[in-house]
């Protein structure tokens, strides 16, 4: 691949996340940032990650083979403006937004469909800016591009391999099919994990029973709640229709529930809670797609030095490869828990009979 000139304008989480992976990946890549923040920049050059940084949008852009549009989606807009004045012909212009209709509508008035893919990462993380931006954000996340039907198809395939690059996987869908889905698997949730949050508040009582027991289960379910309230007040605000169609439906949903609960519905509850678990650890167990299964096991040990390393020693010994470990830090388990994932799935049998031999409690979770 031939040297790159990637523009950012705004370098927040996934702005500075993709410039991350640039720099890791294709090191000899030439990163010029703009952002309203100027201790941003200034982190971004002392990071070595940005080449050039800029206080406007101005002609230090129009060497870019790619420009990412990475600022706040309501500043995207006047930021389009600035862009096409200075976007050279054979530069394509992308977005990293998480609804796509409405940045396709302003590409599209532009007229720029024939230098526009959408983009948009399906990774983050509650917090937010660059500084906690880093290259692994991206590795084996779905980023989901939307191309015009004016983009060469020569384009979308560079695009494609240079998200592959970044350690992603590329899926090609239109704008209005993301809107839905994302609707669906990640608009809607944050506003669920919201209200539940906001439940818990409002019904807690004075002494804060609920806050201080809450557990793992609420946790996993609520984390996203801790996500920046200015993006997902503008997601809200430009992916309406869809969320509002899918909330609908789960408020209805909801209220089912509720009229089986006061009527005692045995069956109905268990095929609620059944069909539920069934189809979700499907998404755990399924070995189809780009997205493998992972191979994991969980263990249970003592809070105390060297826990850790013991049972990464006696792995080692045995030549089993680890792909990934770490404390999985859920308070609903008695003491440590740490969770252990292999390359291959023969790996779990035989680490289970070598941990269990010395001791050790297992918890497969393939």
């Amino acid at each position: 691949m031939k040297q790159l000139t990637c523009g950012f304008i705004g370098l927040g989480l996934i702005g500075g996340s993709i410039a991350r992976a640039l720099r890791e990946k294709l090191p000899d890549t030439i990163i010029i940032a703009y952002d309203i923040n100027a201790d941003t920049l200034i982190a971004a050059k002392e990071a070595n990650i940005a080449n050039i940084t800029t206080s406007a949008i101005d002609e230090s852009f129009r060497a870019c083979d790619y420009i990412f549009l990475c600022a706040p989606v309501q500043k995207n807009d006047d930021n389009l403006a600035a862009v096409k004045a200075i976007l050279s012909p054979d530069c394509l212009l992308t977005d990293v937004g998480s609804v796509k209709s409405d940045i396709h509508h302003a590409i599209d008035e532009a007229g720029l469909n024939a230098q526009f893919i959408g983009g948009h990462p399906m990774a983050g993380s509650e917090r937010v800016g660059f500084i906690n931006s880093k290259a692994v954000l991206l590795e084996n996340a779905y980023y989901i591009l939307t191309p015009t039907a004016e983009i060469p198809a020569t384009k979308v395939q560079a695009y494609k391999e240079l998200v592959q690059t970044l350690g992603a996987i590329p899926l090609i869908l239109s704008c209005k099919q993301h809107d839905y889905v994302t609707a669906a698997v990640s608009h809607l949730p944050h506003i669920i994990a919201a209200s539940l949050v906001n439940l818990v508040h409002d019904h807690d009582s004075a002494e804060g029973i609920m806050k201080m027991i809450a557990a793992g289960g609420f946790k996993d379910i609520t984390r996203i709640a801790s996500s920046s309230a200015v993006m997902w007040q503008q997601i809200c605000l430009t992916n309406t229709d869809n969320i509002s169609a899918l909330l609908t439906a789960y408020i209805d949903s909801l209220s089912a529930t509720r009229e089986q609960l006061e009527g005692h519905d045995d069956s109905a509850l268990y095929e609620l809670f059944d069909s539920a678990r069934i189809y979700r650890d499907s998404f755990i167990n399924a070995a189809s797609g780009p997205i493998k299964a992972s191979y994991s096991i969980t263990i249970d040990i003592a809070d105390e030095p060297g826990a850790l390393a013991s049972i990464a020693t006696i792995l080692a010994l045995n030549s089993i490869s680890i792909k990934n470990i770490g404390i999985v830090h859920n308070r609903e388990f008695e003491g440590g828990i740490l969770r252990i994932e292999f390359y291959e799935e023969e790996s779990i049998e035989r680490s289970k009979s070598i941990l269990s031999s010395k001791g050790y409690t297992i918890h497969e979770r393939k």
